[in-house]
């Protein structure tokens, strides 16, 4: 892939994902709350509501970030930092699992462990999208 090729990829890739956190995010503080409070796990100690309320808005100001911020190191940051947030959510998701909680049509266990394999995925296109490895880290 040629190296413009690749940069318009991570764009299109970065806004994409931009675009889904902050509609997940919105979702989380409207039309699907109850669904995300299935992924808060019964062992953590906050009311359930605030967590999904809390994290929505974490995910509307991340896509907001994702959507706006192109120049790097900035970007990487950005990228950087929603990677994170998919791994700091991880327990949710496995949370869910392990609990047999139905939410977002994942209401068997195969459909649960499989969702689990996408996580890393979307580790890897936030740091990918915004070329986060290489600007943080290959470049030192």
């Amino acid at each position: 892939m040629s190296r413009s090729l690749a940069s318009k990829a991570r764009i299109a890739g970065q806004a994409a994902l931009g675009g889904f956190l902050a509609f997940a995010g919105v979702g989380h503080l409207t039309f699907a709350r109850e669904e995300f409070q299935a992924q808060v796990p019964d062992w953590f100690p906050a009311n359930t509501d605030f967590v999904v309320l809390a994290s929505g808005v974490v995910e509307i100001a991340l896509g907001t970030a994702l959507l706006t911020t192109w120049k790097q190191p900035a970007r990487a940051y950005v990228g950087a930092t929603a990677g994170a947030f998919f791994v700091a959510v991880f327990p949710g998701n496995i949370a869910q699992f392990v609990e047999h909680k139905d939410g977002f049509g994942l209401d068997t266990d195969t459909k649960r462990a499989i969702r689990l394999l996408f996580q890393p995925l979307l580790v890897a296109g936030a740091l990918s999208a915004t070329d986060a490895v290489r600007v943080l880290w290959k470049d030192r």
